[in-house]
Protein backbone atom coordinates (compact mmCIF):
# COMPACT_ATOMS: atom_id res chain seq x y z
CA UNK A 1 0.00 0.00 0.00
CA UNK A 2 1.29 3.46 -0.84
CA UNK A 3 1.43 5.57 2.31
CA UNK A 4 0.94 8.90 0.51
CA UNK A 5 -2.57 7.82 -0.49
CA UNK A 6 -3.63 6.53 2.94
CA UNK A 7 -4.94 9.63 4.66
CA UNK A 8 -7.18 10.64 1.78
CA UNK A 9 -8.42 7.08 1.22
CA UNK A 10 -9.15 6.46 4.88
CA UNK A 11 -11.15 9.64 5.35
CA UNK A 12 -13.25 9.09 2.25
CA UNK A 13 -13.88 5.42 2.93
CA UNK A 14 -14.84 5.92 6.56
CA UNK A 15 -17.38 8.56 5.67
CA UNK A 16 -19.17 6.00 3.51
CA UNK A 17 -18.55 2.81 5.44
CA UNK A 18 -19.57 4.18 8.82
CA UNK A 19 -22.66 6.14 7.79
CA UNK A 20 -25.06 6.32 10.70
CA UNK A 21 -28.28 4.34 10.77
CA UNK A 22 -30.71 4.56 13.67
CA UNK A 23 -32.08 1.39 15.16
CA UNK A 24 -34.84 0.51 17.59
CA UNK A 25 -34.06 -2.86 19.20
CA UNK A 26 -36.38 -5.55 20.53
CA UNK A 27 -37.11 -5.14 24.23
CA UNK A 28 -36.79 -6.97 27.49
CA UNK A 29 -36.82 -5.93 31.14
CA UNK A 30 -33.69 -4.32 32.52
CA UNK A 31 -31.53 -6.58 34.66
CA UNK A 32 -29.56 -5.99 37.86
CA UNK A 33 -30.65 -5.04 41.34
CA UNK A 34 -28.77 -1.83 42.05
CA UNK A 35 -29.58 1.84 41.81
CA UNK A 36 -28.11 5.10 40.60
CA UNK A 37 -27.70 6.27 44.18
CA UNK A 38 -25.71 3.13 45.08
CA UNK A 39 -23.41 3.64 42.10
CA UNK A 40 -22.81 7.28 42.93
CA UNK A 41 -21.60 6.37 46.43
CA UNK A 42 -19.59 3.34 45.34
CA UNK A 43 -17.31 2.21 42.58
CA UNK A 44 -17.53 0.29 39.34
CA UNK A 45 -14.87 -2.02 37.97
CA UNK A 46 -13.75 -2.52 34.37
CA UNK A 47 -11.45 -5.25 33.07
CA UNK A 48 -9.60 -5.55 29.78
CA UNK A 49 -6.70 -7.36 28.14
CA UNK A 50 -4.09 -5.79 25.92
CA UNK A 51 -0.73 -4.09 25.77
CA UNK A 52 0.78 -1.15 27.60
CA UNK A 53 -0.53 1.39 25.07
CA UNK A 54 -4.12 0.21 25.63
CA UNK A 55 -3.64 0.06 29.38
CA UNK A 56 -2.40 3.64 29.64
CA UNK A 57 -5.06 5.11 27.35
CA UNK A 58 -7.92 3.24 29.04
CA UNK A 59 -6.79 4.41 32.47
CA UNK A 60 -6.74 7.99 31.19
CA UNK A 61 -10.31 7.65 29.91
CA UNK A 62 -11.48 6.26 33.25
CA UNK A 63 -9.85 9.24 34.98
CA UNK A 64 -11.61 11.57 32.54
CA UNK A 65 -14.93 9.83 33.20
CA UNK A 66 -14.57 10.35 36.94
CA UNK A 67 -13.75 14.02 36.32
CA UNK A 68 -16.85 14.52 34.13
CA UNK A 69 -19.38 12.19 35.77
CA UNK A 70 -18.14 11.80 39.34
CA UNK A 71 -18.12 8.00 39.18
CA UNK A 72 -14.97 6.03 39.96
CA UNK A 73 -14.26 3.08 37.69
CA UNK A 74 -11.37 0.92 38.85
CA UNK A 75 -9.40 -0.65 36.02
CA UNK A 76 -8.14 -4.23 35.91
CA UNK A 77 -5.58 -5.00 33.20
CA UNK A 78 -4.34 -8.47 32.15
CA UNK A 79 -2.51 -10.23 29.34
CA UNK A 80 -4.73 -12.36 27.06
CA UNK A 81 -4.40 -15.79 28.72
CA UNK A 82 -4.50 -14.41 32.26
CA UNK A 83 -7.57 -12.36 31.40
CA UNK A 84 -9.76 -15.30 30.39
CA UNK A 85 -8.59 -17.38 33.33
CA UNK A 86 -9.50 -14.51 35.67
CA UNK A 87 -12.90 -13.97 34.00
CA UNK A 88 -13.76 -17.68 34.21
CA UNK A 89 -12.94 -17.75 37.92
CA UNK A 90 -14.85 -14.56 38.74
CA UNK A 91 -17.82 -15.62 36.59
CA UNK A 92 -18.06 -18.93 38.44
CA UNK A 93 -18.21 -17.01 41.72
CA UNK A 94 -20.64 -14.41 40.29
CA UNK A 95 -18.08 -11.70 40.97
CA UNK A 96 -17.22 -10.51 37.49
CA UNK A 97 -16.17 -6.87 37.00
CA UNK A 98 -19.07 -4.57 36.13
CA UNK A 99 -17.73 -3.77 32.66
CA UNK A 100 -15.70 -6.29 30.69
CA UNK A 101 -13.88 -6.29 27.41
CA UNK A 102 -15.15 -9.24 25.37
CA UNK A 103 -13.82 -11.11 22.36
CA UNK A 104 -15.88 -12.53 19.51
CA UNK A 105 -14.57 -16.02 20.30
CA UNK A 106 -16.09 -15.91 23.81
CA UNK A 107 -19.31 -13.90 23.40
CA UNK A 108 -21.61 -16.85 22.68
CA UNK A 109 -20.30 -18.82 25.65
CA UNK A 110 -20.87 -16.02 28.15
CA UNK A 111 -24.36 -15.36 26.79
CA UNK A 112 -25.27 -19.05 26.97
CA UNK A 113 -24.32 -19.05 30.65
CA UNK A 114 -26.38 -15.88 31.33
CA UNK A 115 -23.25 -14.01 32.40
CA UNK A 116 -23.82 -10.84 30.34
CA UNK A 117 -26.44 -8.10 30.65
CA UNK A 118 -28.92 -7.66 27.80
CA UNK A 119 -28.32 -4.12 26.55
CA UNK A 120 -31.48 -3.93 24.43
CA UNK A 121 -33.65 -2.00 26.93
CA UNK A 122 -30.84 0.50 27.53
CA UNK A 123 -30.60 1.11 23.79
CA UNK A 124 -34.38 1.59 23.65
CA UNK A 125 -34.44 4.21 26.44
CA UNK A 126 -31.34 6.02 25.14
CA UNK A 127 -28.98 5.24 28.02
CA UNK A 128 -26.81 3.62 25.37
CA UNK A 129 -26.98 5.93 22.38
CA UNK A 130 -26.70 4.06 19.06
CA UNK A 131 -27.95 6.89 16.82
CA UNK A 132 -24.53 7.20 15.16
CA UNK A 133 -24.00 3.47 14.73
CA UNK A 134 -25.00 1.60 11.59
CA UNK A 135 -27.36 -1.36 11.89
CA UNK A 136 -24.49 -3.66 10.95
CA UNK A 137 -22.36 -2.20 13.75
CA UNK A 138 -25.13 -2.71 16.31
CA UNK A 139 -25.79 -6.26 15.14
CA UNK A 140 -22.16 -7.21 15.69
CA UNK A 141 -23.11 -7.57 19.37
CA UNK A 142 -26.35 -9.43 18.74
CA UNK A 143 -26.95 -12.98 19.95
CA UNK A 144 -30.40 -14.29 19.15
CA UNK A 145 -32.73 -11.28 19.35
CA UNK A 146 -30.81 -9.40 22.05
CA UNK A 147 -27.77 -7.13 22.12
CA UNK A 148 -25.06 -8.15 24.59
CA UNK A 149 -22.08 -6.10 23.49
CA UNK A 150 -21.07 -2.89 21.75
CA UNK A 151 -18.18 -3.21 19.33
CA UNK A 152 -15.27 -1.00 20.34
CA UNK A 153 -14.37 -0.65 16.70
CA UNK A 154 -13.89 -2.53 13.46
CA UNK A 155 -10.80 -4.55 12.74
CA UNK A 156 -9.54 -7.49 10.74
CA UNK A 157 -6.98 -10.22 11.12
CA UNK A 158 -3.88 -9.26 9.19
CA UNK A 159 -0.19 -9.88 8.69
CA UNK A 160 2.34 -7.36 9.98
CA UNK A 161 5.81 -7.32 8.47
CA UNK A 162 9.15 -5.57 8.82
CA UNK A 163 8.95 -3.27 5.80
CA UNK A 164 12.34 -1.73 6.52
CA UNK A 165 14.01 -5.13 6.22
CA UNK A 166 12.13 -6.15 3.09
CA UNK A 167 12.83 -2.82 1.42
CA UNK A 168 16.53 -3.35 2.10
CA UNK A 169 16.26 -6.80 0.51
CA UNK A 170 14.38 -5.44 -2.51
CA UNK A 171 11.33 -7.61 -1.77
CA UNK A 172 7.79 -6.29 -2.27
CA UNK A 173 4.75 -7.63 -0.42
CA UNK A 174 1.38 -7.28 -2.14
CA UNK A 175 -2.08 -7.41 -0.57
CA UNK A 176 -4.22 -10.55 -0.96
CA UNK A 177 -1.26 -12.74 -1.85
CA UNK A 178 -1.70 -16.49 -1.99
CA UNK A 179 -0.05 -18.93 0.39
CA UNK A 180 2.31 -20.12 -2.36
CA UNK A 181 3.38 -16.53 -3.07
CA UNK A 182 4.02 -15.97 0.62
CA UNK A 183 6.15 -19.11 0.97
CA UNK A 184 8.25 -18.05 -2.00
CA UNK A 185 8.83 -14.64 -0.36
CA UNK A 186 9.60 -16.29 3.00
CA UNK A 187 12.26 -18.45 1.36
CA UNK A 188 13.82 -15.39 -0.29
CA UNK A 189 13.91 -13.43 2.98
CA UNK A 190 15.52 -16.36 4.80
CA UNK A 191 18.13 -16.94 2.11
CA UNK A 192 19.07 -13.24 1.92
CA UNK A 193 18.93 -12.28 5.60
CA UNK A 194 18.44 -15.28 7.89
CA UNK A 195 15.12 -13.88 9.18
CA UNK A 196 12.31 -16.41 9.38
CA UNK A 197 8.54 -16.13 9.01
CA UNK A 198 6.02 -16.62 11.82
CA UNK A 199 2.77 -17.66 10.16
CA UNK A 200 1.65 -20.71 12.16
CA UNK A 201 1.58 -18.84 15.42
CA UNK A 202 -0.43 -19.27 18.61
CA UNK A 203 -3.27 -21.03 16.77
CA UNK A 204 -4.14 -17.82 14.92
CA UNK A 205 -3.81 -19.15 11.37
CA UNK A 206 -6.36 -21.95 11.70
CA UNK A 207 -9.33 -19.64 11.08
CA UNK A 208 -7.72 -18.36 7.87
CA UNK A 209 -7.03 -21.90 6.70
CA UNK A 210 -10.50 -23.17 7.64
CA UNK A 211 -12.36 -20.33 5.91
CA UNK A 212 -10.31 -20.80 2.73
CA UNK A 213 -11.24 -24.50 2.73
CA UNK A 214 -14.94 -24.01 3.59
CA UNK A 215 -14.49 -25.57 7.04
CA UNK A 216 -16.83 -24.07 9.62
CA UNK A 217 -17.04 -24.80 13.34
CA UNK A 218 -20.60 -24.70 14.64
CA UNK A 219 -21.04 -27.24 17.46
CA UNK A 220 -18.13 -29.44 16.36
CA UNK A 221 -14.94 -29.20 14.35
CA UNK A 222 -15.60 -28.68 10.66
CA UNK A 223 -14.37 -30.95 7.90
CA UNK A 224 -15.11 -34.55 6.99
CA UNK A 225 -11.97 -36.14 8.44
CA UNK A 226 -8.51 -35.53 9.84
CA UNK A 227 -7.19 -35.32 6.28
CA UNK A 228 -8.78 -31.88 5.97
CA UNK A 229 -6.19 -30.57 8.47
CA UNK A 230 -3.00 -32.26 7.27
CA UNK A 231 -2.11 -29.39 4.93
CA UNK A 232 -2.45 -26.93 7.80
CA UNK A 233 0.26 -28.64 9.84
CA UNK A 234 2.37 -29.22 6.71
CA UNK A 235 2.95 -25.46 6.42
CA UNK A 236 4.99 -25.26 9.62
CA UNK A 237 6.42 -28.79 9.33
CA UNK A 238 7.90 -28.03 5.92
CA UNK A 239 8.76 -24.44 6.87
CA UNK A 240 10.82 -25.44 9.90
CA UNK A 241 12.60 -28.24 7.98
CA UNK A 242 13.40 -25.85 5.12
CA UNK A 243 14.47 -23.11 7.53
CA UNK A 244 12.14 -20.27 6.53
CA UNK A 245 9.61 -20.71 9.41
CA UNK A 246 10.60 -20.09 13.00
CA UNK A 247 10.50 -22.94 15.52
CA UNK A 248 9.66 -22.84 19.25
CA UNK A 249 13.34 -23.33 20.14
CA UNK A 250 14.16 -20.07 18.36
CA UNK A 251 11.32 -17.96 19.80
CA UNK A 252 8.54 -18.94 22.19
CA UNK A 253 4.94 -18.52 21.05
CA UNK A 254 3.28 -15.56 22.75
CA UNK A 255 0.22 -13.38 22.36
CA UNK A 256 2.08 -10.33 23.71
CA UNK A 257 2.98 -7.60 21.23
CA UNK A 258 6.01 -6.51 23.23
CA UNK A 259 7.41 -10.07 23.26
CA UNK A 260 6.54 -10.91 19.66
CA UNK A 261 9.74 -12.03 17.90
CA UNK A 262 9.06 -9.61 15.04
CA UNK A 263 9.88 -6.69 17.37
CA UNK A 264 11.73 -8.40 20.23
CA UNK A 265 15.05 -10.19 19.91
CA UNK A 266 18.73 -9.65 19.22
CA UNK A 267 19.43 -11.27 15.84
CA UNK A 268 17.86 -13.21 12.94
CA UNK A 269 18.17 -16.49 14.86
CA UNK A 270 15.51 -15.43 17.36
CA UNK A 271 13.56 -12.84 15.37
CA UNK A 272 11.02 -12.97 12.54
CA UNK A 273 10.16 -10.66 9.68
CA UNK A 274 6.37 -11.12 9.98
CA UNK A 275 3.58 -12.10 12.36
CA UNK A 276 -0.22 -12.23 12.38
CA UNK A 277 -2.65 -10.45 14.70
CA UNK A 278 -5.56 -7.98 14.63
CA UNK A 279 -5.15 -4.88 12.45
CA UNK A 280 -5.94 -2.57 15.37
CA UNK A 281 -2.57 -3.61 16.85
CA UNK A 282 -0.55 -1.72 14.22
CA UNK A 283 0.19 1.21 16.52
CA UNK A 284 1.24 -1.17 19.30
CA UNK A 285 3.62 -3.04 16.99
CA UNK A 286 5.12 0.16 15.63
CA UNK A 287 5.57 1.45 19.19
CA UNK A 288 7.27 -1.79 20.25
CA UNK A 289 9.53 -2.00 17.18
CA UNK A 290 13.18 -0.94 17.38
CA UNK A 291 13.80 2.68 16.44
CA UNK A 292 14.03 3.13 12.70
CA UNK A 293 11.99 0.00 11.91
CA UNK A 294 8.84 0.52 9.85
CA UNK A 295 6.08 -2.05 10.46
CA UNK A 296 3.60 -2.43 7.59
CA UNK A 297 0.25 -4.21 7.28
CA UNK A 298 -1.16 -6.57 4.67
CA UNK A 299 -3.65 -9.42 4.33
CA UNK A 300 -2.86 -12.87 5.70
CA UNK A 301 -1.72 -15.17 2.88
CA UNK A 302 -4.25 -17.84 2.03
CA UNK A 303 -5.15 -20.34 -0.65
CA UNK A 304 -8.28 -18.19 -1.12
CA UNK A 305 -7.77 -14.68 0.34
CA UNK A 306 -11.29 -13.45 -0.37
CA UNK A 307 -12.84 -16.36 1.55
CA UNK A 308 -10.43 -15.87 4.44
CA UNK A 309 -10.79 -12.09 4.80
CA UNK A 310 -13.60 -10.50 6.83
CA UNK A 311 -14.28 -7.32 8.79
CA UNK A 312 -14.99 -7.99 12.45
CA UNK A 313 -15.54 -6.21 15.74
CA UNK A 314 -12.06 -5.69 17.13
CA UNK A 315 -13.60 -6.46 20.56
CA UNK A 316 -16.73 -5.64 22.56
CA UNK A 317 -17.64 -3.67 25.63
CA UNK A 318 -20.09 -5.69 27.75
CA UNK A 319 -21.73 -5.41 31.15
CA UNK A 320 -21.64 -8.31 33.57
CA UNK A 321 -24.94 -9.86 34.63
CA UNK A 322 -23.47 -9.73 38.16
CA UNK A 323 -23.34 -5.94 38.32
CA UNK A 324 -25.30 -4.30 41.10
CA UNK A 325 -25.47 -1.05 39.13
CA UNK A 326 -26.45 -1.91 35.55
CA UNK A 327 -27.57 1.56 34.52
CA UNK A 328 -24.33 3.18 35.70
CA UNK A 329 -22.29 0.45 34.01
CA UNK A 330 -24.15 1.03 30.72
CA UNK A 331 -23.40 4.74 31.02
CA UNK A 332 -19.70 3.85 31.02
CA UNK A 333 -20.25 1.83 27.81
CA UNK A 334 -22.00 4.83 26.32
CA UNK A 335 -19.02 7.02 27.23
CA UNK A 336 -16.58 4.61 25.59
CA UNK A 337 -18.78 4.57 22.49
CA UNK A 338 -19.88 8.19 22.04
CA UNK A 339 -17.61 10.55 23.98
CA UNK A 340 -15.46 12.88 21.90
CA UNK A 341 -13.26 13.48 24.95
CA UNK A 342 -12.75 9.75 25.42
CA UNK A 343 -11.74 9.24 21.80
CA UNK A 344 -9.27 12.10 21.87
CA UNK A 345 -7.42 9.72 24.20
CA UNK A 346 -8.35 6.31 22.77
CA UNK A 347 -8.12 7.32 19.10
CA UNK A 348 -8.23 4.06 17.10
CA UNK A 349 -6.29 1.83 19.48
CA UNK A 350 -9.26 -0.56 19.75
CA UNK A 351 -10.09 -0.33 16.06
CA UNK A 352 -11.85 2.23 13.88
CA UNK A 353 -14.71 3.63 16.05
CA UNK A 354 -18.17 2.30 15.15
CA UNK A 355 -19.73 5.72 15.73
CA UNK A 356 -19.63 7.55 12.41
CA UNK A 357 -19.56 10.88 14.26
CA UNK A 358 -16.56 9.88 16.35
CA UNK A 359 -14.77 8.31 13.37
CA UNK A 360 -15.01 11.59 11.44
CA UNK A 361 -13.92 13.64 14.45
CA UNK A 362 -10.79 11.66 15.20
CA UNK A 363 -9.59 11.10 11.63
CA UNK A 364 -7.41 14.27 11.59
CA UNK A 365 -5.94 13.25 14.96
CA UNK A 366 -4.91 9.75 13.97
CA UNK A 367 -1.32 8.68 13.65
CA UNK A 368 0.02 7.45 10.34
CA UNK A 369 -0.36 3.87 11.64
CA UNK A 370 -4.02 4.33 12.57
CA UNK A 371 -4.78 5.95 9.24
CA UNK A 372 -3.07 3.04 7.55
CA UNK A 373 -5.28 0.64 9.52
CA UNK A 374 -8.39 2.60 8.51
CA UNK A 375 -7.44 2.49 4.83
CA UNK A 376 -6.56 -1.19 5.13
CA UNK A 377 -10.03 -2.06 6.48
CA UNK A 378 -12.00 0.04 4.01
CA UNK A 379 -9.90 -0.22 0.86
CA UNK A 380 -8.25 -3.65 1.07
CA UNK A 381 -10.30 -5.95 3.29
CA UNK A 382 -13.89 -4.76 2.73
CA UNK A 383 -13.89 -5.13 -1.10
CA UNK A 384 -12.14 -8.52 -0.82
CA UNK A 385 -13.95 -10.24 2.03
CA UNK A 386 -16.64 -12.73 2.97
CA UNK A 387 -19.29 -12.83 5.71
CA UNK A 388 -18.58 -12.93 9.42
CA UNK A 389 -18.21 -16.47 10.79
CA UNK A 390 -20.72 -17.75 13.36
CA UNK A 391 -19.90 -17.04 17.01
CA UNK A 392 -17.55 -19.62 18.49
CA UNK A 393 -19.29 -22.38 20.51
CA UNK A 394 -18.30 -23.38 24.04
CA UNK A 395 -15.20 -25.53 24.03
CA UNK A 396 -13.37 -23.35 21.51
CA UNK A 397 -10.78 -22.10 23.99
CA UNK A 398 -9.91 -25.69 24.95
CA UNK A 399 -9.68 -26.68 21.28
CA UNK A 400 -7.37 -23.70 20.71
CA UNK A 401 -5.12 -24.79 23.58
CA UNK A 402 -4.93 -28.24 22.00
CA UNK A 403 -4.09 -26.72 18.61
CA UNK A 404 -1.24 -24.64 20.06
CA UNK A 405 0.30 -27.70 21.71
CA UNK A 406 0.07 -29.70 18.49
CA UNK A 407 1.61 -26.85 16.51
CA UNK A 408 4.60 -26.93 18.84
CA UNK A 409 4.96 -30.72 18.55
CA UNK A 410 5.02 -30.43 14.77
CA UNK A 411 7.53 -27.59 14.83
CA UNK A 412 9.81 -29.56 17.17
CA UNK A 413 9.53 -32.60 14.93
CA UNK A 414 7.84 -34.69 17.63
CA UNK A 415 4.69 -35.17 15.51
CA UNK A 416 4.18 -35.56 11.78
CA UNK A 417 1.48 -33.44 10.20
CA UNK A 418 -0.64 -36.56 9.77
CA UNK A 419 -0.43 -37.46 13.46
CA UNK A 420 -1.17 -33.89 14.55
CA UNK A 421 -4.17 -33.66 12.21
CA UNK A 422 -5.55 -36.96 13.50
CA UNK A 423 -5.24 -35.91 17.14
CA UNK A 424 -6.63 -32.46 16.49
CA UNK A 425 -9.67 -33.72 14.61
CA UNK A 426 -10.53 -36.46 17.12
CA UNK A 427 -9.67 -34.68 20.36
CA UNK A 428 -11.16 -31.31 19.41
CA UNK A 429 -14.43 -33.00 18.47
CA UNK A 430 -14.42 -34.79 21.83
CA UNK A 431 -13.96 -31.41 23.53
CA UNK A 432 -16.90 -29.88 21.66
CA UNK A 433 -19.08 -32.94 22.34
CA UNK A 434 -18.43 -32.66 26.08
CA UNK A 435 -19.89 -29.13 26.03
CA UNK A 436 -23.08 -29.99 24.14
Amino acid sequence: MKRKFLKRAAAAALACALAAVSMTACGSDKGGNGSKEEAASGELTMAWWGNQVRNERTQQVLDKYKEEEGTTVKGQFFQWDDYWSKMATSAAGKKMPDIIQMDMSYLQQYVDKSQLLDLTPYIEDGTLDTSNLSEDAINMGKVGDKIYGVASGTSSSCMFYNKTLLDELGITVKDNMTLDEFIEIAKQVYEKSGYRANLIHYGMYMEVYARANDIQVVDKLGGKSAEDYVDYFKISENGVKEGWHISPSQAADTASVEEDPMVYGSNPDNMTWCTINGSAMLTAYQTAAPEGTDIAITTIPSTDPKKSNYVKPSMYYCVSADTKNPEEAVKVLNYFTNSSEAYKILLAERGIPVSSKIAEEIMPLLSQEDQENAAFITDVITPNSSALPPLAPEGTSEAQDLLRKLEEKVKYGEYTSEKAAEEYFNSANEIYAEHQ
